[in-house]
């Protein structure tokens, strides 16, 4: 008897969620952040396909979120994932290209589940069930969607109208056309027709027959991520697509490439609890409510508050007497909305953009591999940092030109190189690293490192840094003065 194939669930983690600013920003977008659930978008698109018939996960994303992608499955107890990086963005269609490719070099038979890292499911039962269901139509070649059923005349989604049911699995439709976000007339037309689906973006099929559809309609797309993947190399536990080849790939969603010109384009309808989770009104609709309508979350007190999205991520904010609102605080930032107008916090983000700012790309708190630093204070010829370091972690061995630094320890231990001697300190003492002292932290015990980093001299920047070696040891050419 054959084996059944297995199926490869490929998560896909590339966007920057702006219109969750300023929670969701480039260097940390929602997708890493706790927003539907106790663990983390990605840990949670990632758990609801584990199990019987799964194999581990293959995780594409730019290299700029490797380090937290990895984390984050590690904390949520994930073994065996692969996590590829896209030298640059080439959308959807491509990133299914190189993961069917890898996932045939396992398993000539093997199925792709393609899923979104930021897309909530609220029943996993019944999205188990449509996998099951699907995995009967992929097997004899399909390229398998998922369908939402509709539950109002909404806008912002694409449609998918089915066609007639597949004589060998019931419960799959031959998919007649896929619809564009529609205006509210249309919208409601199809609700009032039924038959009409939101394209979830979720996707079930045989690697090979989606590499035998892409062949045949994009070519050049194909042979562009073989190349890409064929001179990959292995980066710590990371695979590197090769750069010249990706990024002369031709850039197009997986709809537009294959779905919508597929022989055998097939729609499975689902009822899981689905919401993609594109705006603060989304958060609304899935969150919790009070006995008024408001989504409360974190240091947040109300008086006669209505039907408002309430989240607090620090400071105490105080709503009184007002209806339908956003109101979202972090650290450095204030978002205050109407509930209707939650799409437009993208135009926001792009005067940051355009005036130069950070506070789209950066939080107060920066991770990197080996832990976190958070700016406290800073001003004329200083700049005071709050530095965590994780167990066994250490920075780069580097050198700075125009600044001298200050560390006092208050929590843990802290083994400090500076040129020739090494030491330790403990909670309460410090140290003095001169201007061109060749330096590292390192955390060498088994609880985080906490300390105070002040900063002194003429110039703060990053770009301040001669590095001798990265965080792993390795000789690195980086230099910058």
């Amino acid at each position: 008897m054959s084996k059944t194939p297995r199926i490869t669930p490929v998560i896909l983690s590339g966007g920057s969620g702006t219109r969750l600013w300023p929670l969701s920003r480039k260097a940390l977008p929602k997708q890493l952040l706790p927003l539907a659930g106790a663990g983390t978008m990605i840990q949670e698109t990632v758990a609801r396909a584990q199990g019987e018939g799964f194999a581990a996960p293959l995780i594409i994303c730019n290299q700029e979120h490797r380090f937290l992608i990895a984390e984050q499955l590690r904390a949520a107890g994930v073994t065996g994932a692969q996590i590829m990086l896209e030298p640059v963005g080439r959308n959807t269609a491509p990133a299914a290209a190189v993961a069917a490719l890898r996932v045939m070099e396992g398993d000539p038979d093997g199925l792709v589940l393609l899923m979104p890292s930021d897309h909530v499911v609220q029943d996993r039962a019944a999205f188990l069930r449509a996998i099951a269901l699907a995995q009967k139509a992929a097997r004899d070649g399909a390229l398998v969607t998922f369908g939402i059923q509709p539950t109002e005349p909404q806008t912002g989604y694409g449609y998918i109208k089915a066609g007639a049911e597949l004589a060998t699995v019931s419960g799959a439709f031959a998919i007649a056309r896929f619809v564009e976000k529609p205006d509210a007339a249309t919208a409601q037309a199809y609700l009032a027709e039924g038959g009409y689906y939101w394209n979830s973006g979720i996707f079930l099929f045989q690697a090979r027959a989606f590499l035998e559809e892409l062949a045949r309609l994009h070519p050049r797309m194909l042979e562009c991520c073989r190349d890409a993947l064929a001179h990959a190399h292995t980066d710590m536990d990371f695979i590197r697509l090769e750069e010249p080849a990706f990024v002369a790939c031709p850039s197009d969603s997986i709809d537009y490439a294959v779905m919508e010109k597929a022989t055998s384009a097939v729609v499975v309808p689902v009822e899981m609890g689905w919401n993609d989770i594109g705006s603060w009104q989304a958060l609304w609709d899935i969150a919790p409510r009070d006995a008024s309508g408001n989504a409360v979350q974190g240091n947040v007190l109300t008086e006669k508050t209505k039907g408002s999205y309430l989240r607090s991520e620090g400071p105490l904010v105080a709503a009184i007497g007002v209806e339908n609102l956003v109101v979202v605080a972090t650290k450095d930032a204030v978002l205050v909305s109407h509930r209707d107008s939650a799409q437009d916090v993208k135009k926001i983000v792009d005067q940051l953009d355009k005036a130069g700012s950070d506070r789209h790309v950066l939080h107060p708190v920066v991770h990197r591999p080996w832990g976190t630093y958070e700016g406290v204070d800073a001003g004329t010829n200083f700049q005071v940092k709050h530095i965590m370091v994780k167990p066994g972690a250490k920075l780069s061995l580097q050198m700075h030109h125009h600044r001298a630094e200050h560390w006092i320890v208050i929590e843990g231990t802290a083994l400090v190189t500076c040129d020739e001697r090494q030491f330790l300190l403990q909670p309460n003492e410090s140290t003095f690293i001169p201007l061109g002292a060749k330096h590292r932290l390192e955390n060498p015990s088994k609880t985080p490192l906490r300390l105070i980093e002040v900063q002194s001299g003429s110039y703060m920047g990053e770009d301040d840094i001669v590095r001798f070696e990265d965080t792993y040891g390795r000789i690195t050419e980086e230099k910058k003065t």
